[in-house]
């Protein structure tokens, strides 16, 4: 019995020095933070940095009501973002074979998207189009999407207002996957004649109020230029980041129109070609808060995308230096 003491005594203390040299390894190259520390949880990431321009990838949208020409308008813009090259074109079709009809144009690719018109049925195609090498790839239309949506928070059981947290993440993980894309995207929108109720002689009456898209309020301003295009294919710009059409007059889309949104992309710094999952494996071989940090400023474009992987690194080495988290007179107190 006492030999056994002694024996347990013996490694109870090799484990607290063991783990004491681990973590004072750590503690060499960066100050003890406590998860518990909210500033340094809030801010680590947070820096300063000089604005600067960089070549982009135009994610655009047109909205429009049924005939007025929005796919041909869409595949002329796509003409002069690849250049004339209509082979490096996709257009993920859910118009019931719409894209087809302009084939005479050039030989672009198309997918054809069938019922239910679900957000991962869009993302899973958006994925075919950036693993087959497309520049440009057009979604005709994302309506389709919203009207499936709709559909689907209608036949929710329960209470309606809550149902819409099974709805959200999945509009978003769409909306982000356009976003994120690493082509130029055209995503057209149905638009519908939209009416408020306004008080009249003590009744409600309808009222036009102009027309609105068919998809989530709010959806336009997540694009970086939108066109308005009417029945008499005349389009203006209801929202312009790149500044080349706002407040411009009326004008019918053609190849140039795609080719001034190019040179626009094209006027800035060059991005570095990094993957997403090139800057994931060094996030994981990152061994101290230093090196983590240093990471994140270094690849200022991958900062949202890959903030969860970030911050669950940044959480690992954090417990790591934590000296709760120590083992102290042979206690354990992971």
């Amino acid at each position: 019995m006492h030999k056994a003491t002694i024996f347990l005594g013996l490694l109870q203390a090799f484990r607290a020095n063991i783990q004491h040299f681990i973590a004072n390894s750590f503690l060499c190259t960066y100050p003890i933070f406590s998860l518990k520390n909210q500033i340094f949880k809030t801010h680590f990431f947070m820096q300063l940095r000089q604005s600067e321009r960089k070549k982009a990838k135009i994610k655009m949208a047109l909205q429009a009501p049924a005939g007025a020409g929005k796919t041909y308008s869409s595949l002329l813009l796509a003409q002069g973002l690849s250049n004339g090259d209509l082979t490096k074109v996709a257009i993920i079709d859910t118009e019931n074979g719409s894209a087809d009809l302009y084939a005479q144009l050039g030989n672009y690719n198309v997918l054809t998207l069938s019922p239910p018109f679900t957000p991962e049925k869009y993302i899973e195609a958006i994925d075919v189009c950036e693993k087959a090498g497309m520049e440009v790839i057009i979604i005709d239309s994302i309506s389709h999407c919203w009207d499936e949506l709709l559909d689907f928070h209608s036949k929710l059981a329960g209470n309606s207002f809550t149902n819409w947290a099974k709805v959200t993440p999945r509009q978003k993980a769409f909306t982000d996957k356009i976003l994120q894309s690493n082509a130029h995207i055209i995503a057209t929108m149905r638009t519908k004649q939209d009416y408020v109720l306004n008080q009249k002689d003590g009744k409600f009456v309808p009222e036009k109020v102009g027309l609105k898209a068919v998809q989530k309020d709010g959806l336009d301003y997540e694009f970086t230029l939108v066109f308005d295009v009417d029945i008499k294919h005349f389009a203006t710009s209801s929202k312009d980041r790149t500044g080349v059409f706002m407040g411009k007059p009326e004008f019918v889309i053609n190849q140039g129109t795609g080719k001034r949104i190019l040179d626009w992309c094209n006027t800035g710094t060059d991005v570095a070609e990094v993957t997403s999952e090139q800057v994931y494996e060094e996030i994981q071989q990152c061994n101290s808060m230093a090196e983590l940090l240093e990471l994140y400023k270094k690849y200022p474009d991958f900062q949202d995308i890959l903030r969860p992987d970030f911050e669950a690194k940044k959480a690992l080495l954090i417990q790591l230096t934590n000296p709760k988290n120590i083992s102290q007179n042979g206690q354990h107190h992971i």
